[in-house]
């Protein structure tokens, strides 16, 4: 590797974490899709097109970082297999396959009417599932890679994986799979959250600029709320209760204004990471109050004017998101050492 007092090339300047940008657009897709295609919010005259624009550079972004840092993994393979066995960075390659899902579950009627297909739920869950029995299993073996060493908030990025297909399992019908990944969320991440929460001294801690990412502890319980709802059909005591859990986190971080003070705003990722989870959140807050509608093809809420505390909720991460899409196209990774 070369030396910190020369300038790297480019491509090992583009960390894996850059990910994150897809995963907090691919978010903005299902809140726009929803948004539009709620009949109980169609006085808000929310046009289709912006969930079209918005899946379009979703899409396009992508495949960018993606044709990338494919070609990091051919000139330098030696930093893509360090960055694989960093206790930060190895959670990130779940992201792409997130951002896939996010992108499935969000795709445009004016693209296609009909539902995912279930192949494409076997192509994206197929690299999360390897990557889980490779991981899980450091943990359960009490390898030197065990949770207690590596755990941090990015952890949560490798239980997310397992919500999000769940989600989109039990959007094409499948509910057996979706049930099983599911289930195996809850129990790791369970056990995640309790190491989390003891601050062993083996703890990995992150530097202060990245502690938005903090906000990750609301992403899973979001999710696996919505996942239920969409397996059973109905937001019933499980939803709620991973919901309430998702919520009081939430709560508990904002009050918390001293840990994020000083924080710069030029990290493109924890402002991804932190739009992407609060909407997220605000998903399962409309499905809290409202009956849900569910049905094959797509993620249907019925909402009502006081969803609007959420619906503002969501909106705030656009331009957040936005703005952390255009930093990282026209200045990318001059951070890339903040992990």
């Amino acid at each position: 590797m070369l030396p910190r007092d020369e300038r790297w090339p480019f491509l090992l300047r583009f960390p894996v974490s850059c990910f994150a940008v897809c995963m907090g657009l691919g978010s903005q897709v299902i809140l726009w899709k929803n948004l539009s295609s709620s009949t109980q919010l169609h006085f808000l005259h929310i046009p289709l097109q912006i969930n079209l624009t918005l899946w379009c550079l979703a899409l396009f972004v992508l495949i960018l970082i993606f044709l990338t840092y494919s070609l990091k993994i051919i000139f330098f393979y030696e930093a893509v297999r360090r960055e694989f066995h960093h206790p930060v960075r190895v959670n990130f390659f779940f992201a792409p396959w997130i951002a896939c899902m996010f992108l499935a579950l969000g795709l445009p009627s004016a693209i296609s009417q009909s539902s995912v297909h279930p192949a494409v739920w076997c192509i994206f869950m197929a690299p999360v599932f390897a990557l889980e029995l490779r991981i899980y299993g450091q943990w359960l073996s009490g390898s030197a890679r065990r949770l207690s060493k590596v755990a941090n908030a990015c952890t949560h990025l490798s239980v997310v994986g397992n919500f999000v297909g769940a989600l989109l399992g039990a959007t094409i019908g499948w509910i057996e799979p979706a049930i099983f990944f599911w289930a195996v969320g809850l129990a790791h991440y369970l056990v995640l959250f309790v190491t989390l929460y003891q601050h062993l001294p083996s703890d990995i801690s992150l530097p202060k600029d990245l502690h938005p990412i903090f906000f990750l502890f609301v992403a899973a319980p979001s999710t696996a709320s919505v996942a239920w709802m969409h397996i059973t059909g109905r937001f019933d005591l499980v939803s709620r209760l991973v919901f309430f859990v998702a919520l009081f986190l939430y709560s508990s971080l904002v009050v918390r204004i001293n840990f994020f003070r000083g924080i710069r705003s030029d990290p493109y990722l924890p402002s991804c990471l932190h739009s992407c989870k609060l909407i997220l959140l605000a998903i399962s807050f409309t499905s809290f109050h409202g009956d849900c509608v569910v049905t094959s093809s797509e993620i249907s809420f019925s909402c009502s004017v006081k969803y609007s505390p959420a619906i503002r909720a969501l909106s705030l991460g656009f331009p957040q998101n936005s703005s952390a899409s255009i930093f990282f196209i026209v200045s990318p990774l001059q951070h890339s050492s903040h992990f």
